[in-house]
């Protein structure tokens, strides 16, 4: 919302200029300052992270933990701060999801392979990793 406010402060300063050489270098100035701003931010998109080889990632209730929009506790996992519900097992499949170390309670780590389908994760592979075994 900062950025609306300031491209519109810098374009009455540009319109304000009485001198079209000093509206061009302004009005120029202005559109590259925007264009680095909008471009030059990255986001890595997981949508092409390659889940062939078995990764570890973060994983557990999608709503209770991962604060997805859902109508009932998922399973879900974490990668590169990005949740995403899982396909291919349940969230009952690996304990009880509200026992004291369970998915709805704790944040844990798994050993996966799958890939990414419509923005949801298709897991071929699901094991639990020991928080001690984590590498």
């Amino acid at each position: 919302m900062h950025m609306f406010w300031l491209t519109i402060l810098l374009l009455k300063i540009v319109l304000l200029q009485k001198t079209t050489i000093m509206k061009t270098t302004l009005f120029a100035f202005f559109l590259f300052a925007f264009s680095s701003i909008v471009y030059g931010q990255t986001k890595t998109k997981v949508d092409s992270a390659d889940f062939s080889k078995p990764r570890i990632v973060e994983t557990a209730c999608g709503e209770c933990k991962f604060h997805l929009k859902g109508a009932d506790c998922d399973l879900a996992i974490r990668v590169n701060g990005h949740a995403y519900f899982v396909d291919g097992t349940g969230i009952d499949d690996h304990g009880d999801a509200h026992a004291k170390d369970g998915f709805c309670n704790s944040i844990r780590k798994a050993k996966v392979t799958g890939k990414m389908v419509n923005g949801r994760f298709k897991a071929t592979s699901f094991k639990l990793v020991q928080a001690s075994s984590v590498k």
